[in-house]
């Protein structure tokens, strides 16, 4: 019995270890370890530093949200918008650069635990060959073959101790795999990490450029004079007032024939939050702000705080219905999705767009830059909420091609 464990037990282990990828042994990193953490902690706080600053910047346009729309003021705001994105674009550059130290951090722990396991391997292969050999003896021929029993016994407990070895070695292999897998697995997120932060700092530029271009036009626009400018506003706010009516008519005329049955049960979770940090500005329906601002009265979504340039992605899986730009009314540019649980997503107010009609999309992923483009008074992000299937695109003057549909509280699903 106890020579067909020992064999048993050998060949399980061999077939073990044959089954196993095989390892080269790597060299060590020329940088070392204390120094790749001193670099990491030094591009933490570089990155800290920068935020810290973006936060004030973003503080002053909030102030400058809040006052009377002028000519000069919306000039400064423009200008602080551009120092808000070179200081974002300055965090992105950094984020990476911290991101591909700890990427080489997990290559070097993945070279450890590799050479680890080619050590552990080994040993395991030397307690291997001993038990071949002394399994390959009879229990009885153990003891006879030595001239006292004493001996014998302390060659079996050898024996026993060889066992117990290899069982030790085995479970320490185990824990080494389980660490290299897990490694592994954290370095393809940290790829992927650096390469949406890449993306994130080409369209920074982007929407540099844009708000640059914005400010000349505004200035030409208004010959730099502020009574052009407040005529135009005055002009634009009749213009946006009448757009939001007919809106309004037209999602009230699709009411009529919605089936609130044919919904996803209301719960949390059916619709991820499209920003990392979520700061609700003001909710879905007859808010404070709607009676002030809005000629209907009714907010038809939720508005979240994001400064110019933050990353907004997909609330769930779907395909890209629409991408459009209303200019200075209504959405300005924006993005609908339409998912397949009879909901759809509009997001507005962006800075840029980063996909087109009939796309798919999956739930996190990267679609837009948030902004202040249509009728915003500040940077942030409008998200509404459809029943699908009564989601169109009407042509409205002075406008372009709007969503129209019935809307539904996003808070009932995110």
């Amino acid at each position: 019995m106890k020579r067909f464990f020992l064999a048993s037990t050998i060949l399980i282990v061999s077939l073990l270890i044959t089954a196993m990828p095989a390892l080269q042994p790597r060299t060590a990193s020329a940088i070392t370890a204390d120094e790749l953490r001193q670099a990491i902690d030094a591009k933490s706080k570089e990155l800290d530093n920068l935020n810290s600053q973006i936060k004030s910047t973003q503080a002053q346009l909030d102030t400058l949200s809040n006052q009377k729309q002028t000519l000069k003021g919306d000039i400064t705001k423009l200008n602080y918008t551009i120092n808000q994105l070179q200081l974002s674009i300055k965090a992105s550059e950094t984020s990476i650069q911290k991101m591909t130290l700890e990427l080489a951090d997990l290559n070097d722990q993945k070279t450890q635990t590799e050479q680890a396991i080619l050590n552990n391997r080994e040993a395991i292969g030397a307690t291997l060959r001993e038990l071949q050999t002394k399994g390959q003896e009879e229990l009885l021929t153990v003891l006879l073959k030595n001239q006292s029993l004493s001996d014998g016994v302390t060659e079996l407990q050898n024996l026993q101790n060889f066992q117990d070895k290899l069982h030790s070695s085995i479970d320490t292999m185990t824990v080494l795999s389980a660490d290299l897998a897990q490694t592994i697995n954290e370095t393809t997120q940290k790829k992927t990490a650096i390469e949406v932060e890449n993306e994130n700092a080409k369209n920074k530029q982007l929407i540099v450029r844009d708000q640059k271009s914005q400010k000349n036009a505004l200035l030409e626009d208004t010959k730099n004079k502020e009574s052009v400018y407040q005529s135009q506003l005055s002009g634009l706010q009749k213009q946006r007032d009448s757009i939001g009516q007919e809106i309004a008519d037209l999602e009230q005329q699709l009411r009529a024939k919605f089936d609130p049955s044919v919904l996803p049960l209301k719960r949390p979770g059916v619709l991820a939050y499209p920003l990392v940090s979520v700061l609700v500005t003001q909710p879905y329906g007859a808010t404070a702000f709607a009676q002030r601002a809005y000629g209907t009265k009714f907010h038809n979504g939720i508005d979240f705080a994001a400064s110019i340039g933050t990353p907004i992605t997909a609330a769930d899986d779907g395909t890209v219905f629409a991408v459009g730009n209303n200019g200075r009314v209504q959405y300005g540019k924006y993005i609908v999705i339409k998912h397949g649980n009879n909901l759809a997503t509009l997001y507005a107010h962006l800075s840029r767009q980063i996909v087109s009609v009939g796309m798919p999309v999956v739930r996190g992923q990267v679609i837009g830059y948030a902004g202040n483009t249509g009728y915003a008074t500040g940077p942030h992000l409008h998200l509404t909420v459809y029943w699908a299937p009564s989601v169109t695109l009407q042509y409205i003057s002075g406008a372009g091609q709007i969503p129209i549909g019935v809307t539904i509280n996003p808070a009932d699903y995110l």
